[in-house]
């Protein structure tokens, strides 16, 4: 690659040719604030906030799509420069309803930090604001309109990441506002509820829907037997919202501080993988030997499940029939464990903290229900379940460790752990069907070629003699190859892991924020490197790797369900699925 020579300060720099102002910068060190740019995702220069002065040209030059060129001379902290990127930034505040102390995004809004950082104290352009649109309709997702900045990354991942964009620009100048089409709600698109839109969002114009105060209720209510799970993928940002570098694990501290909410019991989610394992794997087993439909599609992303549901019905059933971990958990809790202790189910409230926002959706399901009762009652993010530990006044960080609970529940393999990163469901599924099906200690328990953060992986393997081929996907941009062989019946497949994600939960919508300043200076996909090998080394730690070696679990089928896939799990921990219309214009 031909190497170009420029200035950016007066100090001399290379950048191949092709890059832009901004990518030669930062690999200079010299940063150039930014908000509508996102890198490997969004570069429009709308914001005009990344504005620097070339010499020699007319006007100041957007860096993010500033190509460079021999001999280029940069000034990005000049008067005009600086001047130019405060007068961005003052008119966005002109038309942003800054009620910074009661946003969600307080201290990690990224319009809040640029003018912080250009030292503006004033509101120079006061005037009338755009009319807002405020939509809090759907479980998982909230609009509002008031805080925008039309900086378009999350039309941009919506589109790039999941292949729907049903997010786009609306209306000219004054009336300009992002949305679903007609300014509709989230509830009335089909709309995976992902989250993604809000990981990328500067600011708060789009948030997780939360559910804090009806958990703080019910911690409150004497009536009330409230149990927490967690999801193996929150352990690995949690630590983030207490000032953690990305990827320190705070298993230890989670719990300390869940137990100290005070929460009846605390659990892990990573029991309900191992059960997902023994259902699904032998779900598997039997499609392969019986002649059932191939290939069988994992069933653990909620967002994916809504995704199919609309976008390709004909193939629901090549679907595993499983719920997910932590409503297989739930349904647990409200039949074994209620009945072991005594409990009225009813009295029972189970609350999740998820890496993810589609949860929310998936625990309203009606064909999770069994009678008029939910498996699980509420979903927390991690970054809810990080306020809800702020607001109980908790000091995270000096916490003693402590361990989950260890009735019942409280044993797991670190084939559970896994699943909250691209992969991990399909490798913790390979432990235990290669084992049991050749009926031998396997050779090896790690399975490389599941891992790692590219869309898609694959591989061939050899299952007791038979050439089994497997396939991951994150992200349904990724996935809807996968899914076009399979309609067309040109799928070479027997088993297809697919996450609604980029890089599985790890990267999930109700995921810690992870700043542009970290997203653009950084080699890409690694942040969510650095959280996924938070689960592979606890996956080391862990005395047992395999979920079918969990006697905890094996307890539970001796004692209550009796056999994987038979009658009492079907009805307590497989569900169905069934066509959704999505919204047409």
């Amino acid at each position: 690659m031909a190497m170009i020579n420029l200035k950016i300060n007066n100090i001399p720099v290379q950048a191949e040719a092709g890059a832009t102002i901004l990518e030669a910068a930062y690999q200079a060190g010299i940063k150039i604030p930014t908000l509508c740019y996102l890198k490997g995702l969004n570069k429009t220069g709308a914001c005009r906030v990344c504005l620097v002065e070339v010499k020699g040209a007319k006007n100041l030059a957007a860096s993010c799509n500033y190509p460079v060129s021999e001999g280029m001379e940069v000034f990005t902290h000049s008067e005009r420069a600086l001047a130019g990127r405060r007068n961005s930034v003052e008119l966005l505040m002109s038309n942003h309803n800054k009620n910074c102390l009661s946003c969600k995004r307080n201290q990690t809004c990224e319009l809040q930090s640029l003018a912080s950082d250009l030292n503006i104290r004033e509101n120079r352009y006061e005037g009338k604001h755009s009319k807002p649109t405020y939509d809090e309709v759907s479980p998982g997702v909230v609009r509002d309109t008031s805080k925008c900045v039309l900086c378009g990354r999350c039309v941009a991942a919506c589109k790039w990441y999941q292949g729907l964009g049903i997010l786009g620009f609306q209306g000219r100048g004054f009336e300009s506002k992002v949305g679903p089409v007609f300014d509709k709600s989230f509830a009335e698109v089909n709309c995976m509820q992902c989250g993604q839109c809000i990981n990328v969002c500067p600011v708060g114009a789009l948030t997780e829907k939360e559910d804090i105060h009806e958990v703080f209720m019910a911690l409150n209510n004497p009536n009330k037997h409230v149990i927490v799970q967690t999801a193996p993928a929150v352990r690995a940002s949690l630590g983030e919202e207490f000032g953690y570098p990305i990827g320190t694990r705070v298993t230890g501290k989670m719990v300390a501080a869940l137990r100290r909410c005070g929460f009846n019991r605390v659990y892990d989610t990573n029991f309900g993988a191992d059960l997902t394992i023994m259902e699904e794997g032998t779900e598997f087993i039997e499609r392969v030997q019986k002649g059932g439909t191939l290939p069988m599609l994992t069933s653990c992303s909620p967002g994916w499940i809504k995704y199919i549901e609309s976008e390709y019905p004909d193939l629901l059933d090549h679907l595993s029939t499983c719920k997910s971990p932590h409503m297989m958990l739930g349904a647990i809790i409200k039949s074994y464990y209620a009945k072991t202790k005594g409990i009225d189910p009813r009295n029972i409230y189970v609350v999740s903290i998820m890496p993810c926002t589609a949860k929310k959706t998936e625990i309203l399901r009606p064909e999770n229900r069994i009678s008029d009762i939910q498996d699980v009652d509420a979903v927390l993010t991690t970054r809810e379940c990080g306020r809800l530990i702020k607001m109980y006044g908790i000091d995270f960080n000096n916490l003693e460790d402590e361990l989950f609970d260890q009735d019942m529940f409280g044993e797991y393999s670190g084939a559970g752990v896994i699943f909250g990163a691209t992969g991990g469901v399909m490798e913790a599924a390979l432990r235990t069907v290669k084992e049991i099906l050749e009926n031998k200690p396997l050779d090896t328990i790690d399975f490389v070629e599941v891992r790692g953060m590219h869309g898609i992986k694959e591989a061939s393997l050899q299952v007791a003699g038979i050439d089994v081929n497997i396939a991951v996907a994150s992200s349904m941009s990724m996935a809807k190859g996968l899914l076009e062989q399979i309609k067309n019946g040109t799928s070479k497949y027997h088993f297809i892991e697919i996450m609604g994600c980029p890089g599985g939960c790890i990267n999930g919508g109700g995921q810690s924020i992870v700043p542009a300043v970290v997203r653009n200076t950084e080699t890409m996909n690694n942040f969510k490197n650095l959280r996924a090998k938070t689960l592979y080394d606890e996956d080391l730690d862990c005395a047992i790797r395999k979920s079918h070696e969990n006697e905890q679990i094996q307890q539970l089928y001796k004692n209550y369900l009796g056999e994987p896939c038979g009658h009492k799990s079907h009805e307590l921990l497989h569900t169905t699925y069934s066509k959704k219309e999505k919204f047409t214009i």
